[in-house]
């Protein structure tokens, strides 16, 4: 779907802009573009450069303690998964949308005291997804999960390249490399953190979080490198992923509660922009559940049309 916007505003100072924005927002590719387009000829060179401020990856590291100290109470109170914590009649609405082979998400707001975490020059992505997937085992997902040598082959293409880097335990150390499908090339060089465990023969939980983000400048070319950390276009900072699997009900609930930390828009494009940005992670979420649930259907032997 194309839409036609006319917009014309003051860019810093900068008067009489008109800004004819022709093909955007129905597709992932379209939403990036403008978001690029937009932030270069309202910021200029700003667009091309901004900086991870300590105050940013402090608010971050502290949405990040909070939220884990409500996934901890979360197991205190047997909702393993976020399905487990709604009201009786919304459970039933999301289970039976699950067994339809629907994907349940949802985003989260973490809140310290009742009130929200501010993130200076920052913004937070928050959601969590849930997939069902019947006749599948938890062995069977787990393998999938925990196959980081070959997710860059059923993750493509937003996954370009991807490694285990050692394994001690139930604690391992991952390089994945990131590659934004809607081709404005941006590609992201990430270390992680991996930690895994069981909750009796039922239930796991894979805890993601990244240790170090770095953009390549000129991806592809002979001229290709990694930029300073913490000093890019601000794409993404930071991830923690988490992953909740438990086999019941003749099949596997797959949880994926993701949490990201971009650059802030700045207030001037705020209104147009964040909507399209806050898509992107919500779709990526469940382009990734689609992914994982399509690999677990292909090694088990599973007929998709039992899912």
């Amino acid at each position: 779907m194309l839409v036609f916007v006319v917009l014309r505003w003051r860019c810093f100072g900068v008067t009489g802009i008109t800004l004819f924005l022709v093909l955007i927002a129905q597709n992932e590719v379209m939403r990036w573009l403008l978001i690029n387009v937009l932030l270069v000829i309202c910021l200029g060179p700003s667009a091309r450069a901004t900086e991870l401020k300590p105050e940013t990856a402090a608010a971050f590291d502290q949405y990040v303690r909070v939220t884990e100290a409500r996934m901890a109470d979360d197991l205190l109170h047997n909702e393993f998964l976020i399905i487990d914590g709604l009201a009786e009649q919304r459970r039933s609405q999301a289970i039976a949308q699950l067994q339809r082979g629907e994907i349940f998400i949802t985003r989260q707001r973490t809140q310290q005291d009742h009130h929200s975490i501010r993130v200076p020059n920052g913004l937070i992505h928050h959601w969590v997804a849930v997939v069902f997937i019947p006749g599948a085992t938890l062995p069977g997902v787990l393998a999938v999960l925990q196959d980081y040598d070959n997710q860059q082959n059923f993750y493509k293409p937003v996954l370009r390249g991807s490694k285990l880097v050692e394994m001690q335990g139930n604690d391992s150390k991952v390089f994945l490399q990131f590659a934004n499908s809607a081709g404005a090339r941006v590609v992201l060089n990430a270390n992680f953190d991996v930690t895994d465990v069981d909750f009796g023969t039922d239930r796991h939980e894979i805890a993601t979080r990244s240790t170090r983000v770095a953009e390549l400048s000129d991806p592809g070319e002979p001229t290709e490198h990694e930029l300073p950390v913490g000093k890019d276009h601000g794409y993404m900072w930071r991830l923690n992923s988490y992953w909740r699997v438990e086999e019941k009900d003749g099949g596997v609930y797959i949880q994926n509660e993701s949490i990201e930390l971009s650059r802030t828009i700045p207030a001037i494009l705020a209104w147009f922009v964040n909507p399209l940005v806050e898509s992107i992670p919500r779709n990526t979420l469940t382009s990734l559940l689609n992914n994982t649930r399509k690999e677990v259907l292909r090694r088990q032997g599973i007929d998709s049309n039992h899912s």
